[in-house]
């Protein structure tokens, strides 16, 4: 799996993570998920 597979996978587990009742302090787990998002999103532009 390639380095930006993995930093989609993470963006979907915090994501979903963000969707349930649970309360994080400090974080948001959706700003963090869209945040792996983009970096995945941008992985070949960045390495490039």
């Amino acid at each position: 799996m390639s380095v930006q597979g993995v930093f989609y996978l993470i963006a979907i587990i915090l994501l979903v993570l963000a969707a349930l009742p649970i309360s994080s302090r400090g974080v948001s787990l959706a700003l963090l998920g869209a945040a792996f998002a983009l970096l995945g999103y941008s992985w070949d532009t960045i390495t490039s």
